[in-house]
């Protein structure tokens, strides 16, 4: 996708170094970053310098290579390997991607592990690109069928960031939303704004409008009257875990948003790559939840009359807050699945045809 219409992708390889988009500078700056260390990968991480589940994957997969590059050695790599696992608990395309890694590297020649290493790593991102290419083409076709029935603008909503900006390239939730756009079909974006870190606000607006994308930021408590008024056709989001049986761990607020919709029947759509299900876990109240720092509740950062990025309080001293990153949305509140193998059913009869 692009930025000021040069072609970006949110991380690559380059001379031993991992450069990524710093997200927490977006939108007001645009850096590129250089990851030299585990530990920079891991600190990225963390600090939601990269953020998104597949993109997660995709750094923690890298940081596997950069920690061979700093000492190729098996005691080290393991250590790195659960340090990467444990920055951030929730999305499952980290683990997925570092015992993916540990498995490709299994056995193989310390002489020849660290190409390896990296020919997997690139694969890992190509394949995601691949996948969410995917996603969009056959989410493509609902909004397709919703623009032959409206005759008019399809008005979507949807909840954090699930762009091409959590991916690699072209993003889950908004990857029907590009498709939709280059094929000519007029569309129109609410944008939740997704407190605490804004990630709608900061990071899906500032995509859509980099590709020319009608959207609209909004409150996150304002979808539920949009919805009343009609001015809602479909609503898509993207998420970090999605159990077998359906159920969808994603950004806080999505559940409150699937409630909604249901109410007022308008389609809640889950746009996922594969590597975003666990097979395993059967109860979605065993999903570990992460909570972040209550600072990402008291504190907004936004640009001063210099243009400088400056952070600043808005809670009272003595008031405490819980900052719980994602719920989960029940299968039954969930239309249909996007994936890049079709669109399903939240059901596991319907995930395990679709992937057997």
């Amino acid at each position: 996708m692009k930025i000021k219409g040069k072609d970006y992708k949110t991380i690559w390889f380059d001379n031993n170094t991992v450069k990524i988009i710093d997200q927490t500078k977006l939108p007001h700056k645009f850096i590129i970053k250089e990851l030299k260390t585990v530990e920079d990968t891991i600190n990225s991480i963390i600090n939601m310098e990269v953020r998104g589940a597949p993109l997660i994957g995709a750094t923690a997969a890298f940081g596997v290579v950069l920690a061979i590059i700093e000492k190729n050695e098996q005691s080290f790599i393991d250590k790195s390997c659960k340090d990467l696992i444990n920055a951030r608990p929730t999305a499952i395309n980290l683990k997925w991607a570092v015992d993916r890694m540990n498995s490709k590297l299994k056995g193989i020649n310390s002489d020849e592990i660290l190409s390896i290493a990296i020919k997997e790593a690139n694969e890992i991102c190509n394949e995601d690109i691949g996948f969410c290419k995917s996603i969009g083409l056959y989410g493509l076709k609902i909004i397709e069928e919703i623009f032959k029935k409206k005759k008019g603008t399809v008005n979507i909503l949807t909840h954090c960031n699930a762009g091409w900006l959590a991916t690699i390239d072209w993003g889950t939730a908004t990857s029907p939303i590009y498709h939709a756009h280059q094929k000519g079909i007029p569309i129109h974006v609410w944008v939740d704004e997704t407190r605490p870190r804004n990630q709608g606000a900061n990071l899906t607006s500032f995509e859509l409008n980099e590709e020319n994308i009608n959207n609209t930021i909004i409150t996150d408590n304002a979808g539920g009257i949009l919805m009343q008024r009609g001015e809602v056709d479909m609503c898509i989001v993207g998420t970090d875990r999605t159990l077998s049986n359906g159920d969808v761990c994603n950004k806080i607020g999505t559940y409150l948003k699937a409630l909604a919709a249901r109410d007022n029947n308008i389609p809640f759509y889950v746009a996922l790559p594969s590597p975003t299900i666990d097979w395993n876990l059967k109860n979605s109240s065993e999903i570990p939840i992460e909570e972040r720092n209550s600072d990402e509740l008291s504190t907004i950062e936004g640009l001063d009359k210099s243009g400088e990025i400056q952070k600043v309080q808005i809670y009272p001293d003595d008031s405490k807050s819980l900052n719980l990153a994602f719920d989960v949305t029940p299968a039954k509140y969930i239309t249909s699945l996007i994936t890049e193998k079709g669109i399903c059913d939240a059901s596991e009869d319907d995930l395990r045809k679709l992937f057997k």
